[in-house]
């Protein structure tokens, strides 16, 4: 099949590469490709990319490929393809051949290392106050000691993973998948890298699904106060649930409810708790802790079962092991996967970031006034961007995609993680875009029990229907 645009000058080798496709999985096939290390220097070094594709059960020849990415940046889609697509309605099933792929740098894929599993645990439980002279330079230490890491284990990939580059690949895909118009669905970050696909390759869309949309043209500061507050406000909509209900180790009014999850974490950041495994619960392992199961609220029991122990008896077993989850450490002290590296790096590649403290400060400022629980902790990152990037980003486009196929965003009104104001951001830089609202908490909304989402998803992928201006579910 042909491409629906030329093949960019020094890429006909990939373009027209076959993929070698082996089983794995309990139902899937496996293979690597080929990609440029650095696009603008296609004929140097190379990369590989790690596909898993999942067929429907009566597919007996290669369907209409679905790219699908679950988030992050940094997340694997090989590791979360098959599960994902288990929940799938089988009419979409059988109409598509579902892709997860590993992005440059994460996962299976060529993949950006930075420390070893000790030096992580050693990362996580150091707490520095960035708010002083000497705890900025501490931090500052920290970063810089990440970064070196980051360039002794990763090399020359270290500067090539941002999400434009990660677009470009894939294009690549498409045109190996033999697909002339890319059908795609992203989750979270997972929509950063549809909508830039969509703005490099417009003619090259297909059915694009964006769910848990970010605005991409947001700087580091404005990303971190937004999420904070988003978090702020998942905290006391949770507390509110958890109070009526037996077994709440929450007390008084929701305000009083969530000055005591304030005042858990004020004390660890004072003295850590205890854990079975010897390990103390630090405070920033603690916030992880806490912030995890905000992301779900199927997961919100995870977090009360947490809290009862470190509230009523100073334990930090269970918070711990919600941390260990958020890190992807395994019982026995391994990491699974690099997504905590590869967030971080990802991340400073794409995202505007301002170091000078004066700019901190006042973002640090922010972050206090929307988010008195969580405010402090995501203050100051920029300060590995500083570490990580030789060049400062700079501030970043609206994505327009001008001539895509329609393109379909979701919003949650109470998605914790990537707030309903950045799905309506999207949806109006997107010039094809039309905005579907979930009215509901939890991060992402397709798949996640809710059958108006679900159904008017499937209509798309399967017809091409999108939902009508203003559609709600």
């Amino acid at each position: 099949m042909e491409t629906a645009s030329p093949v960019p000058a020094g890429l006909e080798e990939f373009y027209a590469q076959t993929l070698a496709w082996t089983p794995c999985g309990a139902a899937a096939e496996c293979a690597l490709m080929r990609v440029p290390l650095d696009y603008d220097a296609p004929a140097g070094a190379e990369i590989t990319l790690a596909l898993k594709r999942v067929a429907g059960p009566a597919a007996a020849a290669p369907q209409e490929p679905l790219l699908v990415n679950f988030g992050g940046p940094g997340g694997s889609g090989t590791a979360s393809v098959e599960p994902w697509a288990q929940g799938l309605d089988p009419a979409v099933l059988a109409a598509y051949d579902v892709v997860g792929f590993d992005p440059r740098g994460v996962g299976a894929s060529t993949a950006v290392e930075c420390v070893d599993d000790a030096t992580m645990d050693a990362m996580r439980a150091t707490r520095i106050d960035p708010d002083t002279a000497a705890g900025l330079a501490a931090l500052t230490t920290l970063a810089e000691q990440f970064a070196a890491g980051c360039r002794a284990g990763t090399g020359a990939l270290l500067g090539e993973v941002d999400t434009v580059s990660a677009a470009r690949d894939l294009d690549v895909l498409r045109a190996v998948l033999g697909d002339e118009d890319l059908d795609y669905l992203g989750y979270s970050y997972g929509t950063e890298l549809g909508a830039v696909y969509a703005d490099l390759f417009p003619e090259n869309t297909g059915r694009f699904v964006l769910d848990a949309a970010v605005d991409p043209t947001l700087d580091y500061a404005q990303h971190g106060i937004d999420q904070a507050a988003g978090f702020e406000r998942a905290i006391r909509v949770y507390a509110a649930s958890c109070l009526p209900q037996d077994g709440c180790p929450l007390e008084g009014t929701v305000d009083e409810a969530v000055a005591q999850i304030g005042a858990l974490i004020d004390g660890i950041a004072a003295e850590p708790l205890p854990t079975a495994d010897g390990r103390p619960l630090t405070v920033d392992d603690a916030v992880s802790a806490i912030i995890l199961p905000l992301y779900e609220e199927r997961a919100w029991w995870r977090l009360t079962s947490a809290l009862v122990p470190a509230l009523e008896r100073g334990d930090g077993t269970g918070l711990m092991a919600l941390a260990d989850l958020a890190y992807g450490r395994e019982p026995d002290g391994r990491y699974s996967d690099n997504s905590t590296e590869a967030f971080r790096v990802i991340d400073c590649l794409d995202t505007p970031a301002n170091t000078d403290p004066a700019a901190m400060a006042a973002a640090d400022a922010r972050l206090q006034e929307v988010s008195p629980t969580f405010g402090d902790y995501f203050s100051h990152g920029e300060v590995f961007c500083g570490a990580l990037v030789d060049e400062p980003v700079p501030p970043r486009e609206p994505v327009q995609a001008q001539g895509a196929a329609p393109i379909l965003v979701i919003g949650g009104t109470g998605d914790t993680a990537t707030p309903y104001a950045w799905a309506e951001a999207l949806a109006d830089q997107l010039e094809t875009a039309r905005l579907l609202t979930r009215v509901g908490e939890g991060h992402g909304s397709y798949l996640r029990a809710n059958e108006c989402i679900d159904a008017t998803v499937d209509e798309f992928l399967l017809r091409g229907t999108l939902p009508a201006e203003g559609a709600v579910c």
